[in-house]
């Protein structure tokens, strides 16, 4: 059976593409898989970074505002497609990584053990002090919070109904949106999964979904990444009760969700 990581990528001012060949580069060197490539833009794939380009059609964009750190601009974004990842991927094992990940190891490899859907249900701020209800549950109601940053899954009869499930729940996403009570302004493909997830469980605290290996660590887009040497980041994290003040921080040997883009783009 053939295993791979899919990526999504859509230009705006940010350079989604350039992060998702740094992906695709360091999948390779640690994880020895291939990474394939879904976007709405034009690439020619010369240096044949990637498996295969597979091209999107994207529906209206959002709109979204970008930290970067105290700054921030308001841009347009697109990001309906990842409900398709099933549709669009030509592996029979998949695993599927927003390109501001940074992978320094190759933990993410026994996700491809067995065949269960896996997904991160907790994340790891590299601020201690923050603690956000949002990244716990998706309403008040108790509704548990998946992220939809990085998630596995294999070609079966099982995971196809779910994949359908959220191509549906997007489809409808005004009625379930007022159904689950969710308050955010954006559509948001973690409330998307984490709806699907919850009827997939049988409107339960139950647990269909598996967990990821290892820890997904994270930072903020109030946060700023200034360093990539190899298995090491340096960051600055920003200060308990402040605005533009930081302290330094670092991770070795650990796989980052890195919010900031603007940071990542710079370093790259």
């Amino acid at each position: 059976m053939s295993n791979g990581v899919l990526c999504f990528a859509n230009n705006n001012e940010i350079n989604y593409i350039k992060q998702a060949e740094q992906l695709a580069i360091r999948i390779k060197k640690y994880m020895g898989l291939p990474t394939s490539l879904c976007t709405s833009d034009q690439y020619s794939n010369s240096g044949k970074i990637f498996d295969k380009i597979i091209k999107l059609k994207e529906g209206q964009p959002n709109n979204k505002r970008y930290y970067d750190t105290v700054d921030f601009k308001t841009l347009n974004f697109k990001n309906y497609s990842r409900c398709k990842s099933y549709d669009l991927s030509p592996y029979d094992k998949t695993l599927v990584l927003d390109v501001d990940y940074i992978i320094t190891n190759n933990k993410l490899s026994d996700a491809f053990i067995n065949g269960d859907f896996k997904i991160y249900r907790h994340g790891v701020d590299l601020c201690p002090w923050r603690k956000y209800k949002e990244f716990d549950f998706i309403n008040d109601k108790g509704v548990p919070f998946y992220w939809a940053t990085c998630f596995y899954f294999v070609k079966n009869q099982e995971h196809k109904i779910f994949f359908d499930l959220l191509k549906h729940i997007s489809e409808n996403w005004n009625h379930y949106k007022m159904v689950y009570d969710i308050d955010a302004r954006n559509f948001r493909n973690d409330h998307l999964f984490s709806i699907g997830i919850h009827m997939m469980n049988g409107f339960e605290d139950n647990d269909w979904a598996k967990p990821m290996p290892g820890k997904m660590y994270y930072t903020l887009d109030r946060d700023e990444l200034i360093e990539i040497d190899k298995e090491k980041l340096k960051f600055l994290l920003e200060k308990e009760h402040t605005r533009n003040e930081y302290i330094l921080g670092s991770i070795r040997d650990a796989n980052v969700h890195v919010m900031n883009k603007f940071s990542l783009e710079r370093l790259l």
